[in-house]
């Protein structure tokens, strides 16, 4: 099995996460300051780079307004 990172679905999460972002208004760095990290964090999951686990999307979800299943409803991650 190969790592989850490396899989279509997690780049249609790590895709749908930047839309999310995008969508909100929000740049990198607003989503860091809001969940006190750093800007090449937020960066780092959106281009794949670091894996995220359930409770960190929790906490992007909700800095982007979102549910998390809705989120991931919409990412066609859930259904």
């Amino acid at each position: 099995m190969k790592k989850s990172q490396h899989t279509n679905e997690y780049k249609r999460l790590t895709d749908a996460l930047r839309q999310a972002r995008e969508t909100a208004g929000l740049t990198q760095a607003d989503v860091a300051k809001k969940l006190r990290v750093y800007a090449s964090f937020v960066s780092k999951v959106e281009s794949g780079e670091r894996r995220i686990d359930v409770i960190e999307l929790k906490q992007f979800c909700r800095a982007y307004g979102l549910e998390l299943v809705a989120f991931l409803r919409s990412a066609g991650l859930a259904e």
